[in-house]
């Protein structure tokens, strides 16, 4: 058996920022901490937290007056920074900086006057966060069918944006249906689908074409794991997410003689290492390569107060 690792893969750098945030409140001001939902999508990592001492909620109800709240890398709604501050939480805001970008451009593009088309999932955290920002401006687009159907007066002033973890080639044909719809539709200045995201499904289209059985390391309920899967799904490999090696079937590779690799951009290295430790304990002789497609080189700045934390 041949194993072929992604590259890139698993943590994305507003991963790596959400998390370290959470650590490093850990260390500086000790258990509890508590994380208003999933402080990233990865059971792995949010039951490591748990076993820290983190207490995860799923409102802010849940959080003791004046308690140290963490949010999520997805992003929230005004509404849940007013209550946070109504009680006297102390906050420290683990929303990914790209997550943040998609919130001011509602802000910017609601003064200038546009309706906004959000592309997303219902129900995803980070769509009911940017959506909190301008309830009556925007409108969740979550297909190309929605796309065709949705009912707008097509006279109004349209932009679309996106969440950040879809899948790139689906989100392509949604805005070239909302184009044929609406001909004065505007883009955002850049694309809203992160790098990481982007980066990823480039890596495993070049690993699927290459391999029997994909392999995509990350939560059910992770947005850009669910769509490497569908993407190397797409290109004809047999596709499995798995949070881990307990998750693997062997007859899933009984005939498969190349298995890829990756991860979703909220699960650690650590499972990508067991599960090619699982497969080498049934195939000994298995050679593991990797195939790297791009390098990344993203950082994001802690916030100021962890900064001056880590500084002093």
């Amino acid at each position: 058996m041949k194993i072929i690792l992604a590259n890139p893969r698993g943590f994305c750098a507003g991963v790596d920022r959400a998390v370290d945030i959470v650590d490093l409140c850990l260390k500086q001001f000790g258990a509890p901490i508590y994380v208003r939902k999933e402080i990233v999508h990865n059971q792995y990592v949010v039951q490591s937290f748990k076993e820290r001492g983190v207490v995860f909620v799923s409102e802010l109800g849940e959080v003791p007056d004046g308690a140290r709240v963490v949010f999520s890398a997805h992003g929230i709604s005004p509404s849940v920074r007013s209550d946070a501050e109504k009680r006297n939480l102390k906050t420290v805001d683990a929303t990914c900086p790209l997550v943040t970008k998609v919130h001011l451009e509602v802000h910017r593009f609601v003064k200038q006057g546009y309706k906004i088309f959000l592309i997303g999932h219902q129900g995803h955290e980070e769509v009911e966060g940017t959506m909190g920002e301008s309830p009556r401006d925007i409108t969740l687009i979550t297909s190309v069918e929605h796309a065709a159907s949705i009912a707008m007066p097509t006279q109004d002033h349209y932009v679309y944006l996106t969440q950040t973890t879809l899948s790139v080639d689906e989100t392509k044909e949604i805005i070239k249906t909302l184009k044929a719809r609406f001909p004065n539709l505007v883009s955002p200045p850049t694309d809203d689908i992160c790098y990481a995201t982007q980066n990823r499904q480039d890596a495993v289209k070049t690993l699927a074409k290459q391999c029997d059985v994909v392999l995509v390391i990350g939560s059910q309920n992770s947005s850009n794991s669910q769509r490497l899967k569908e993407v190397a799904e797409s290109l004809g490999a047999h596709s499995y997410l798995i949070d881990g090696p307990h998750e693997l079937k062997l007859e899933w590779m009984a005939k498969a003689s190349t298995v890829g690799i990756t991860a979703g951009a909220s699960a650690p290295e650590i499972l990508v290492e067991n599960v090619v430790n699982f497969l080498k304990t049934y195939h000994p002789s298995a050679t593991v390569e990797k195939l790297s497609v791009t390098e990344e080189t993203v950082h994001f700045p802690l916030p100021r107060e962890l900064r001056q934390t880590v500084a002093g």
